[in-house]
């Protein structure tokens, strides 16, 4: 079992940039790879970035290729999400996922991920 808590949600305007930040509970955060993913209101949770366990391999989505990086601390049980060039449609709540999986693998799959965070909202006015 894995506990995951965001912070650093808030309200930017666009163009400006956000951390968001994930710690997971437990001795073995380097089991898991991660992903972040995001939902706004009346939309589906949508797949933002991943992450593999060890940190060399990253992914993203189209829409945010580019602008977001995703980072991992595995000395500090910690997963980042650097935004930056936010536009409204960013706004969301942001979530952090866990999974277990290759060491070498990511997913863009919500089904994939076995925990999840509580959340943490991003909102970006125009």
């Amino acid at each position: 079992q894995v506990q995951l808590v965001e912070s650093g949600g808030g309200l930017v305007q666009a163009g400006g940039s956000l951390r968001v930040s994930c710690v997971a509970s437990g001795p073995t955060f380097d089991s898991y790879a991660m992903g972040w993913f995001r939902q706004a209101p009346g939309e589906e949770r949508e797949y933002v970035a991943a992450i593999s366990r060890n940190g060399y391999i990253t992914n993203y989505a189209d829409s945010v290729k580019g602008r977001f990086t995703i980072s991992r601390d595995n000395t500090k049980n910690t997963v980042y999400l650097q935004m930056h060039s936010l536009k409204p449609e960013d706004t969301a709540v942001y979530y952090c996922a866990a999974r277990r999986g290759p060491l070498n693998s990511v997913d863009y799959r919500t089904a994939s991920y076995d925990y999840w965070g509580q959340g943490t909202q991003v909102t970006v006015s125009s």
